[in-house]
């Protein structure tokens, strides 16, 4: 019990961001995630196509 108590406490301390900070920091996650989806696809088929160009 003490401890739900002292996480309610601390919840109260927490700094939340505002929805504008939220939003440009979202913005910035998913555009990251999608240069390296695209970055790792790019890789993999280069790879696959320099294995599949040796073992020919």
């Amino acid at each position: 019990m003490k401890f739900l108590k002292s996480v309610v406490e601390e919840m109260k301390v927490v700094s939340w961001p505002s929805r504008k900070q939220l939003r440009r920091d979202t913005f910035v996650v998913i555009q990251t995630t999608l240069i390296f989806a695209v970055m790792f696809f790019v890789m993999d088929t280069l790879i696959q196509t320099v294995f599949n160009w040796i073992l020919k």
